[in-house]
């Protein structure tokens, strides 16, 4: 497992910084001039700083970052100068993070932040810091340095040092963004396995070793859902030789007796498209499928790690769509765990059979206060919103505007997307009691009036599509290419905000 490097906090005060080895972070004082550290190293410098934030080429503006390499006068192979900007709000602490992580490479890393700005925002910049830091190796050999940094640096580093002229307040105000940056490390750990090594079954186990966080972990293997009647997610894996499983995590830590949050992701841990097999080109990101149930298990393990005083159950359905002799086929009809027939009509929209069933399962089960699924369900969110924003969809306006709350308050962007009566008689079956896709048009949207249908009137629900957000071409501002854990940091302060007690 990727871990994220080691943070430690120390007073700034006690620092000698002019003799510290390996990359010294500095900042601007937000006004135009350097700030405390920046200042103590501009004369040794020769004054390199000074003249910088004078050049009208360095702005004064959050995610600025500017490096000197081999500075003169210090034992440092490199010193960047940040920028937050004036009055950084915690967006601009997150785009600075990001920016000085982007620029570090391999060695000890030494950030002093002494009078930058309060602990609450320097928090936020050390956690973007340590998100950007993420590099998932475990396939590159030793030695392999195709790709790195600017400077052809590989690798992050391990040992990182924030000085402080308060360091107690500080680790305080970081302590839960450690646990969270571990949730999304998880997480996109997950989407990052190639499916040869993340089988269902691996999966299942990765998911059972959280039972040493205190998580209750229940896997649901197929004998039982056949008794249970999960007939819609086990003809999604029959022709696959992973068995297909319903992996259950409870925290229930919150007050007795309190109904709790579910949230259940899609985990199609491959994709082919089935007997409606997708195009060769580029389907080998569909590794990443199973990004719905990354997302819910990130955020169990943040829940865990920090101990937050909630009850939160996710639900995940670990299956794998393969063509074979066994799977199911265009036209075949099967009956859910609700009772509704399905009839399949196209293979490839496999996901929201999946999650028909976990939704259905978790609402009889635990008879949820709300339920949020999660899943990189459809193409055409991604034509409607591109790689920007998750789509989504709710049916209750309090839990709506909580949701929308907290993923603006950590950055997770989603657009939210409309439900209604005529999108859902597009998945109008003349056999069944539905089918599973209504066509092109407003596939999104179909796709989540589909799983509409199997949340009860009463439970408030919201459908978020990561399909364009889970992994992406590019370097984002908190994340390398590949896997972004989007929806991790969202649902963690959903839960801080609205259900811990």
């Amino acid at each position: 497992m990727t871990t994220p490097p080691a943070i430690e906090f120390a007073p700034e005060a006690d620092a000698e910084l002019g003799g510290l080895e390996g990359t010294l972070v500095v900042f601007t004082d937000g006004a135009g001039g350097l700030g405390t550290a920046a200042t103590s190293l501009d004369h040794a410098m020769g004054g390199a700083l000074s003249r910088a934030v004078k050049d009208g080429a360095f702005k004064e503006k959050a995610g600025r970052v500017s490096a000197f390499e081999w500075p003169a006068g210090l034992a440092a192979k490199k010193v960047l100068l940040a920028a937050l900007g004036p009055d950084p709000d915690p967006a601009a602490a997150r785009k600075t993070g990001g920016a000085i992580g982007a620029k570090l490479g391999k060695g000890p890393v030494t950030v002093a932040t002494a009078g930058a700005a309060g602990e609450e925002t320097l928090a936020q910049v050390v956690w973007a810091l340590a998100l950007r830091l993420y590099d998932f190796d475990e396939y590159r050999s030793a030695g392999d340095d195709e790709e790195g940094d600017e400077n052809g640096d590989r690798g992050a580093p391990r040992e990182v040092t924030v000085l402080a002229a308060d360091a107690d307040a500080l680790a305080r105000a970081s302590r839960p963004f450690a646990a969270l940056a571990e949730g999304i490390y998880f997480a996109r750990d997950l989407v990052n396995e190639p499916a040869n090594t993340l089988t269902t079954t691996e999966f299942a186990a990765r998911i059972e070793a959280m039972q040493t966080l205190g998580l209750e972990i229940e896997i649901i293997e197929e004998p039982e859902l056949e008794q249970m009647g999960a007939r819609a997610l086990l003809a999604v894996g029959r022709g696959s030789e992973s068995p297909s499983k319903m992996a259950v995590m409870k925290w229930m830590k919150g007050p007795q007796g309190e109904p709790p949050l579910a949230l259940v992701g899609k985990g199609v841990v491959f994709d082919t498209g089935g007997i409606s097999i997708k195009p060769s080109a580029g389907m080998e990101e569909m590794t990443m499928d199973m990004g719905g149930a990354a997302v819910v298990c990130g955020v169990m393990r943040t829940l865990a790690l920090r101990k937050a005083p909630a009850n939160v159950v996710g639900v995940v359905g670990l299956v794998e769509n393969m063509p074979d002799g066994r799977a199911q086929r265009p036209g075949d009809i099967v009956r859910s765990m609700k009772g509704d027939t399905i009839e399949c009509v196209n293979t490839d929209a496999e996901g929201r059979m999946v999650l028909a069933d976990c939704l259905w399962h978790v609402q009889e089960t635990y008879k949820p206060a709300a339920v949020i699924d999660l899943a990189t369900l459809t193409g055409a969110v991604i034509i409607a919103l591109g790689h920007h924003n998750a789509g989504w969809f709710a049916t209750d306006e309090k839990l709506a505007s909580a949701f929308a709350g907290a993923a603006e308050a950590v950055g997770d962007a989603a657009w939210r997307l409309p439900l209604g009566k005529k999108y859902a008689e597009q998945n109008k079956s003349r056999l069944a009691d539905v089918k599973n896709t209504g066509g092109r048009s407003g596939g999104s949207i179909t796709a989540a009036e589909f799983l509409h249908r199997f949340v009860k009137d009463e439970t408030p629900w919201i459908h978020i599509d990561i399909a364009g957000v889970t992994l992406l071409s590019s370097a984002s501002e908190l994340a390398p290419k590949g896997a972004t854990g989007w929806g991790v940091a969202a649902l963690d302060r959903l839960v801080r905000d609205r259900y811990e007690r």
